[in-house]
């Protein structure tokens, strides 16, 4: 596989934990404001510049897009994002608790995401899509980078332990208490020969970043009559991490209403379908795959789920055992990528989460999943197989802020 160091911008040493943020989509409009409330310099103010609009405003609309490019380019004139004096490689490492994942921080060609080489496993929501390829064009930049995974390769290992054991150029814990820390690669060109053999990179997180930096490199492509394919814009933002490093977490459902059921009728249906068990007093957290615990009149349940023998890979997932036996035929829950009436909660929030949103009234009913396995997302993605929408939740989440990658407007 091919990848290329970039000159972009970073923080100023003493800006850095200020402007490094989480993802635009792990949070809501509401979570990023009162995130970013005291802090003006947090990337947050880019990636989600609804926030320093009146509440109301569409988060869509072109006020938006220009806040957040005003808000880029303020932190460029106050310095507080500075240009790399050279094209750049980094190791960017994170840790939660005990937990520690290195990856390497580069780019990787649209082409090689068009071609299939960069693997993915689900499909975008279109109004996602749409969002990012705008604040992408309109910023002419990568402000996060795609998390892509490969398999295990001892030659690059090697290369990144010795990296890391020279002086850092940022070493900080987050407020959420996972620390971060980066290095500049010194020999790059052994690092880019390390890569070429790999056969191929999966897209763990970021689907949406990817495709939209895919649209915006073919929309400058096909205005730019000069095209050569080496330009910035063919090229997007990337952290490459060796494939046991990562930790997955489950990605649980909240289901706004019982459409139209009674809670004495969702368990009545449960225990009669087949290939589904029913039990009481579950526990709130699966332990096993082929398990689900399900959340209802403040009570926690288990599902089992049987597989069935000719079941292929996709249909084999809990995710998609849970969809086509429950959430779709029992709660109307057609196609989850555009049904607002299901919403998908990450793994890292905790099963109370859950709880709290359905003994509200936010939400009617939950469902606690057991985490995928990372072998399953390889052979999905090699298979040229799409899991359900939400099937995988990944933790600690890359930071957006630590690394831009500009290109041409």
């Amino acid at each position: 596989m091919r990848i290329r160091a970039f000159q972009g911008l970073r923080p100023s040493q003493k800006a850095v934990k200020e402007i490094a943020s989480l993802p635009y989509d792990v949070v809501s409009t509401e979570e990023a404001r009162a995130l970013a409330k005291d802090n003006p310099l947090s990337m947050l103010h880019v990636v989600r510049a609804e926030i320093d609009l009146p509440e109301g405003t569409d988060p869509y609309s072109d006020a938006v897009y220009q806040k957040a490019k005003e808000n880029l380019e303020r932190l460029q004139k106050d310095k507080n994002l500075i240009r790399d004096s050279a094209p750049s490689l980094f190791i960017y490492q994170q840790q939660m608790g005990s937990h520690i994942q290195r990856g390497l921080v580069a780019l990787c060609h649209i082409d090689d995401y068009e071609a299939g080489l960069i693997k993915k496993h689900e499909k975008t929501r279109p109004q996602k899509e749409n969002d990012r390829t705008r604040l992408t064009s309109d910023l002419a930049a990568n402000t996060g980078p795609v998390f892509l995974t490969y398999p295990d390769n001892s030659t690059i290992d090697g290369i990144i332990d010795t990296t890391c054991k020279e002086a850092p150029l940022y070493d900080f814990t987050a407020e959420d208490a996972i620390r971060h820390t980066v290095w500049k690669i010194s020999d790059e060109d052994s690092v880019l020969s390390a890569f070429i053999p790999v056969a191929a990179f999966y897209v763990a997180d970021g689907h949406h970043r990817a495709a939209s930096a895919a649209r915006v490199g073919k929309e400058r492509h096909n205005a730019n009559p000069s095209h050569t394919g080496n330009e910035d814009y063919n090229w997007f933002l990337t952290v490459l991490f060796p494939s046991s490093q990562l930790k997955v977490l489950s990605y649980n459902r909240l289901v706004a209403d019982l459409n139209g059921h009674s809670a004495e009728q969702i368990l009545e249906y449960l225990q009669k379908t087949p290939h589904l068990t029913l039990s009481e007093n579950a526990n709130p957290e699966p332990q096993n795959p082929g398990e689900v615990s399900l959340y209802l009149n403040k009570k926690w349940y288990g599902l089992k789920l049987e597989v069935s023998s000719d079941a292929d890979p996709v249909a084999r997932l809990d995710v998609s055992m849970l969809q086509d036996r429950v959430l779709s035929p029992l709660l109307g829950i057609d196609d989850p990528r555009t049904n607002t009436r299901v919403e998908f909660v990450g793994g890292i929030r905790g099963t109370s989460e859950l709880e709290k949103r359905v003994d509200s009234g936010s939400a009617a009913i939950a469902f606690s999943l057991y985490p995928f396995r990372i072998n399953q997302l390889i052979d999905i993605s090699d298979a040229d197989q799409i899991m359900p929408p939400k099937s995988t939740w990944f933790e600690p989440k890359l930071r957006s802020g630590l690394f831009i990658h500009t290109f041409e407007k």
